[in-house]
């Protein structure tokens, strides 16, 4: 494996360029290989212990996306430019909690890790869920796993500006409509998913509308 050597400047290039947008030319699609380079690196995105409590839905069924309009406010004009759409999906408690089927399965399978190991994991696991962060709800679990989702959605917006495409993040829906209806219509065991993002990728119809504005480096950050 090479060690990276992209140049800084063009970096902050990518980022300067990425905007949400709002509308895309429909005329544009992604390749094949476009779109799996961009949830190759939500594949290889970080996550608390590494479990990766993620599952990621690509909806390129016009029928299915038309059904999404109705709980997604934020949507309706993605939907009918992006050239892929995808719901960014969080495991429930029944998932990560730390003596969930899945985390043995991780271990087990995935990680591969020797019984001792897994037995010292597994401990590390549930003080960290326990103790230190007291993750003792459901609600608590999946908003703890949501933060690890939104690391990956992230990385897909980020390494897609890199390569020239654009995007759009989208928390604009309801999230009990949605997922009664993703339930119903889309296969999705709502048990243990829940919808934490909607995400567009595509090519932006026109120029934004203004340029980006933030706040600068000096007000956002401490140095002690």
């Amino acid at each position: 494996m090479s060690i990276p050597n992209l140049s800084q400047s063009d970096i902050i290039d990518a980022f300067k360029y990425r905007h949400a947008t709002k509308e895309f030319d429909s005329t544009k699609k992604l390749s094949d290989e476009q779109i799996n380079f961009i949830l190759t690196t939500a594949n290889l995105s970080p996550s608390s212990f590494g479990f990766e409590p993620w599952h990621f839905v690509v909806i390129q069924d016009p029928a299915l996306r038309e059904l999404l309009k109705p709980v997604a406010w934020g949507a309706p004009l993605k939907l009918d430019t992006a050239s892929h759409f995808i719901l960014g999906l969080t495991m429930k408690a029944p998932m990560t909690k730390w003596d969930a089927p899945y985390i043995n399965y991780m271990m087990d399978e995935i990680k591969q890790f020797p019984p001792d190991v897994k037995e010292m994991y597994t401990k590390f696991y549930r003080e960290f869920q326990e103790r230190d962060f007291a993750l003792d709800t459901d609600k608590k679990l999946f908003d703890w796993a949501a933060k690890q989702t939104y690391i990956a959605l992230g990385n897909m917006l980020t390494a897609a500006a890199l390569v020239g495409i654009d995007s759009c993040p989208i928390e604009g829906f309801h999230q009990k409509n949605a997922e009664k209806l993703l339930q119903e219509k889309f296969d999705i065991d709502t048990s243990k998913y829940g919808l934490s993002f909607m995400v567009a990728f595509g090519y932006r119809k026109a120029a934004p509308p203004h340029p980006k504005t933030r706040r600068p480096l000096t007000e956002i950050v401490s140095w002690k």
